[in-house]
């Protein structure tokens, strides 16, 4: 091991952010690693650069904060994916198909971020058809998405600026949807702080959807849970119904992948 020390340099960095409760100084990483503060933050000038970091804060070195970046976020999703994920996820979308398929045609997705957007990992439908773009392996812009959005939500400010750093990073399908940071920020502040993200046309016009975001063991949101529906077959009384059913999902699977909800959400 002491024949590759940047290697375990980079690993020590990745494992004192991931277990720390939020950003904290590169002095303080420094020390922990036992290494010159200017060996540091060479390392963590190189780790930025892949997207493994990120700075939270900018200022003196030594004051500087740092945090996980979207590649560290990715690296994890992806351990969940390997198959925990979508083996514990089907019987659950199963399940919640079954319980609200008396309602209207829909359908439920899993979903799970890949860079900017929204992979769909899973799907399943009621017995009366729904025609959606959303099938299994398709990607779209997760800032349209209520799948992307209620996962966005619950990353960092730095994160989301990584994501999608100027305008073109915005996709327009319907003419819907955030077209910058700024809207975006705001909608992912108020979806965070509801529990649930939720989109009208900005995917498919005439088309709406809710989704919850799930877990690990971190606290940190690994995929999301998702209905879709046609605008003219749910009123509001349905709507309650299928968020009430979407949120229990999530949860569920949370608890099944041993995750764990962020604090400020509740159980």
């Amino acid at each position: 091991m002491t024949q590759v020390p940047a290697a375990n340099r980079t690993l020590g960095v990745l494992l004192i952010l991931a277990r720390s409760a939020g950003p904290i100084p590169a002095a303080t990483i420094a020390r922990e690693l036992e290494i010159p503060k200017s060996s540091l933050y060479h390392l963590l000038a190189a780790m930025q650069s892949k997207g493994f970091v990120t700075p939270i804060s900018q200022g003196q070195k030594d004051n500087s904060l740092w945090g996980l970046g979207v590649s560290a976020f990715e690296v994890g999703s992806a351990y969940v994916r390997h198959e925990p994920l979508e083996s514990r996820a089907r019987p659950i979308l199963v399940a919640l198909i079954n319980q609200v398929a008396t309602i209207a045609p829909l359908a439920a997705h899993l979903g799970i971020l890949r860079g900017s957007d929204t992979y769909y990992l899973l799907k399943e439908s009621t017995g009366r058809p729904i025609t959606v773009v959303s099938e299994i392996g398709v990607r779209l812009p997760a800032s349209l998405t209520s799948s992307g959005r209620a996962m966005l939500s619950h990353l960092s400010a730095a994160q989301i600026r990584a994501l999608f750093p100027n305008s073109h990073a915005f996709v327009d399908r319907t003419g819907k949807g955030p077209k910058n940071l700024a809207r975006l920020k705001e909608i992912l502040a108020k979806e965070r702080a509801q529990g649930y993200a939720s989109e009208s046309g900005s995917v498919t016009l005439e088309h709406s959807s809710v989704a919850v975001a799930v877990f690990d063991h971190l606290g940190e949101p690994v995929a999301a849970i998702n209905i879709v529906y046609r605008d003219s077959t749910i009123n509001r009384s349905d709507q309650q119904v299928l968020l009430a059913a979407v949120k229990d999902s999530a949860r569920e699977l949370t608890r099944r992948l041993g995750g764990r909800l962020p604090s400020g959400i509740k159980d």
